[in-house]
């Protein structure tokens, strides 16, 4: 699992770091490690051309000595200057001294690079680039250079990933530390390119992490695997109330998942029941709504439910039992009407809208996807999904996860409804809400980019891919 920290910790921590290591020890680690990378992306620094894009402070002199590790292996290096009054002094001298050239920060010297290095702005930087630096970053991405940022892309928020106007397109970012949550989330995820992280001696002086990537280790930990005692009721019973007359694919898909997911049995309540004997027939299906269902260990409601009265009678049973509920698609429409069906729940809600369903729910999203979905997570007492193309999921006390580890193949109608009733078999077999989600959407996303292989898929297509996706991480 990997932590990410808001701008605020990360300096705090570089100040006790700095406190206790010699004067310059960590930005002579960043760059030993920024030269490293930008060594390793050139395959050969001897003769390579690298330019330097130059700003004022810390960052720029990451880059300044950056190019004089490069210099000294043979590489062409040229700084622009965007300041030259207030360039980092002992970067530029060891620069310098490598026999790196000082050049005017004019788009024309770009011409012919090997490498870019994007030392413009750093964890400070707030709002859009001015127009000099803008013509540089513009001309970077006209460029056939390798683009490398220097802790985070100029132009890009640190803490939330928003870019106001003209941000550097990295092809690498090399981020020092620790990662910042504005890395994970796009925009500023899609100008980071591929992230690597350099370890200059924070990760002691940083808290535990609220913010965190998952990766394959985690979701094994957590997925529940059955012992040599275990029968299907105790690996939980997952409840789903879906489909409609309309939409009877959604409750195929939804129950589908369930089944191939982690309880030991399903249980399926509303208008495809006809739909659900013939696909899923180790499903036990009732002709009445969840109260009246059986008993169940979670429940899952709303995927292609509708919105009638029937529908809201089947959202409200769901949400009065006191068992752990999933509420998607339909159901998250039905819930905005009767935000007052979450109020006293003693059992864990999760709910799981896209963009336009949050927003009904709990306003836009706005600049800032990871602060608003973890205000509306506290606000309405709930672990709250918002997907996209980085899913992040919040808790009520504020803990996040980030998920990017899907295909945008995945963006194909029916695929929420896979993931709904993957994350309610967890659920129902114990697995805690953020959890469930979490790991959910790891395995939807892995499915997707096994059933894709690159190219167009189908829900039905990340459905059955699952129980590979689950071998694959359980391997």
């Amino acid at each position: 699992m990997r932590g990410a920290w808001p701008v605020e910790q990360v300096r705090s921590a570089e100040a006790v770091a700095m406190r206790d290591a010699p004067e310059g020890a960590l930005m002579a680690r960043a760059a030993a490690g920024l030269a490293a990378r930008c060594a390793q992306v050139l395959g050969t620094t001897y003769g390579a051309r690298v330019v330097l894009l130059v700003g004022a402070g810390n960052n720029g002199g990451d880059a300044l000595y950056t190019g004089a590790r490069l210099a000294r292996r043979g590489a062409r290096v040229d700084a622009l200057l965007l300041a030259p009054e207030r360039a980092h002094a002992g970067g530029l001298s060891a620069l310098q001294a490598a026999g790196g050239n000082i050049r005017s920060a004019h788009p024309a010297h770009l011409t012919g690079a090997d490498l870019i290095v994007d030392g413009i702005l750093g964890l400070g930087g707030r709002g859009g680039l001015r127009p000099d630096p803008g013509r540089l970053v513009e001309a970077a991405a006209a460029s056939d250079a390798i683009c490398v940022a220097v802790d985070l892309p100029s132009g890009v928020d640190a803490d939330t990933g928003t870019v106001a106007g003209t941000a550097f397109a990295a092809d690498l970012t090399v981020t020092f530390g620790c990662l910042k949550p504005g890395l994970l989330v796009d925009p500023g995820r899609e100008h980071a390119g591929v992230v690597d992280v350099v370890d200059i001696g924070l990760r002691p002086h940083l808290p535990e992490p609220r913010i965190y990537v998952p990766d394959r280790v985690d979701v094994a930990g957590w997925l529940p695997v059955p012992g040599p005692l275990d029968d299907k009721y105790a690996r939980g019973v997952v409840g789903v109330a879906s489909g409609s007359a309309e939409y009877g694919g959604a409750a195929v898909l939804s129950v589908g998942a369930a089944v191939r997911g982690f309880a030991g049995m399903v249980r399926y309540t509303g208008q495809a029941a006809d739909a659900i004997r013939a696909r899923w027939p180790e499903v036990v299906v009732s002709e009445g709504g969840p109260g009246a269902a059986g008993r169940v260990q979670a429940w899952v409601v709303g995927p292609g439910l509708g919105t009638d009265d029937r529908a809201d009678r089947a959202v409200g049973e769901a949400l009065a039992a006191d068992v752990p509920v999933l509420v998607d698609a339909d159901g998250l429409t039905i819930l905005a009407r009767h935000p007052e069906w979450l109020a006293g729940r003693s059992a864990e809600t999760l709910l799981t809208p896209h963009e336009r369903e949050f927003e009904r729910l709990a306003g836009e999203v706005g600049e800032d996807r990871i602060g608003a979905v973890r205000r509306a997570a506290a606000t309405l007492g709930a672990t709250v999904l918002l997907k996209g193309e980085a899913t992040v999921i919040a808790s009520p006390d504020g803990q996040v996860s980030v998920d990017a580890s899907g295909t945008p193949w995945l963006a194909t109608a029916g695929s929420g409804d896979v993931l709904s009733g993957l994350a309610g078999s967890l659920l129902a077999a114990g697995v805690p809400a953020l959890r469930s989600a979490t790991a959910a959407t790891f395995l939807h996303g892995l499915a997707g980019r096994l059933a894709s292989a690159g190219g167009p898929i189908s829900a039905v297509d990340v459905l059955n891919a699952l129980p590979e996706a689950a071998r694959a991480v359980l391997a």
